[in-house]
């Protein structure tokens, strides 16, 4: 979402959110991974969890959280998301966890037939629509862990009738896929700002060095100007990774306040002025129908000749129209991992351009990232059920705003 991210703080006797501001809330977030590593470590957990298995206190073998989970996303998807271990610790902390070992997705009509009786439930990419028919089967849920990205398309109609009401628990992995999507929006900078795939390709296939016909940018991402659109996890994970660059960094995100904008050392702008004053722009923004089409002909105008402009987020945000006029000029460098529509039509002029680096919405995609996914879940329910507040719950007031 755009802006402030608030958490939740629950009570342990009655598992129901409260409202609790953040004034950051990637700051909690654990580290990254060391890649020297012959095995990936536990990160994703608390710095409490030790090798012993002593999670806050609770060992496994001699005291479980009572409480029965259902997990219903798919043998591939566990694979994708969980290294054995932690899967394992997910299955042997709580008092029951049943796993769907059918091999296919849920349906929504199967999900409401067995929710009946548990108090958590964990979803992922394939999950069903979470139904009214589920919700009023619900009679013990108390927190929705979602194993993959958006719960926009997955909660629907039910969070007004009944997450807000009931006081449940909405946790979902944006901030472990957020560091995947970060890393490859800084590859995309480096890699557009020194045409490096331009200069690649001559080599490769026409065995040309330093070829002259390539035009330089004349623009480095050290100690540029870059603006970057909403104060997302994403784009949060970004200024962390430009801290090193001696970048300017200007942010467009009409939710993020002057304090907020003053601890994460950026200066707030309005959209038109951060088109106007970066040499490199940077998309976080979520896909909903006010921003489809908020970076238009107008903005994209007013970038510099030699600018970098970069898509991570959602290909609707930006008008391809308008875009696809500005890149023909050639005055620009481009940097997609989205695309309006998705994949692009084979006879897509944007395939052709030179300036422009298309890759297939893999920025999320990644070994470590993945399995983050499922440490962070792990540690959702964990923090849940002994009274603390998950990093990744979702403030209720803001359903609304989520992608």
């Amino acid at each position: 979402m755009l802006g402030r991210i608030r958490t939740l703080s629950y009570t342990s006797s009655q598992h129901r959110c409260s409202l609790k501001r953040s004034s950051n809330d990637d700051q909690s977030l654990p580290g990254r991974p060391d890649p020297r590593s012959a095995h990936p470590p536990d990160y994703g957990l608390r710095p409490d969890y030790p090798e012993n298995h002593q999670i806050r206190g609770i060992q496994r073998r001699k005291r479980m959280i009572k409480a029965r989970v259902l997990y219903i996303p798919t043998e591939s998807h566990t694979k994708r998301v969980f290294r054995p271990d932690t899967f394992q610790r997910l299955r042997s902390i709580f008092e029951e966890v049943k796993v769907n070992e059918t091999g296919r997705n849920y349906t929504s009509e199967q999900l409401a037939e067995e929710i009946s009786g548990y108090d958590a439930l964990v979803t992922g990419w394939g999950s069903p629509k979470i139904t009214p028919q589920v919700m009023e089967n619900a009679d013990r849920l108390k927190i929705i862990a979602h194993s993959a990205g958006s719960v926009r398309a997955l909660l629907g109609e039910v969070v007004e009738r009944y997450i807000i009401p009931r006081g449940i628990c909405v946790y979902h992995s944006r901030h472990a896929i957020a560091y995947n999507v970060a890393e490859h929006t800084i590859g995309l900078m480096i890699l557009c700002c020194r045409r490096i795939m331009d200069h690649a390709l001559a080599f490769r296939e026409r065995g040309v060095w330093r070829d002259p016909n390539i035009p330089s940018n004349g623009q480095f991402l050290r100690g540029s100007t870059v603006g970057v659109v909403s104060a997302s996890a994403v784009g949060r994970e970004v200024m962390k990774l430009l801290k090193p660059f001696d970048v300017r960094i200007l942010v467009y995100d009409p939710y993020l306040s002057d304090y907020d904008a003053g601890a994460l050392g950026v200066e707030r702008v309005s959209l038109e002025e951060l088109f106007a004053r970066s040499d490199i722009v940077t998309v976080h923004a979520p896909s909903l129908p006010e921003t489809w089409g908020m970076i238009n002909e107008k903005h994209l105008k007013l970038l510099r000749d030699g600018a970098v402009l970069i898509n991570t987020a959602r290909g609707r945000i930006i008008d391809h129209d308008a875009l696809l006029e500005e890149c023909r000029k050639g005055r620009i460098s481009v940097g997609l991992d989205v695309t309006d529509p998705e994949p692009l039509p084979s006879d897509s002029p944007f395939r052709n351009l030179p300036n422009v680096i298309i890759t297939p919405h893999m920025a999320g995609a990644g070994f470590y990232g993945y399995f983050k996914i499922g440490e962070m879940t792990l540690q959702a329910l964990l923090d849940f059920f002994t009274g603390k507040t998950p990093i990744g719950a979702i403030d209720p007031s803001e359903f609304a705003r989520l992608a």
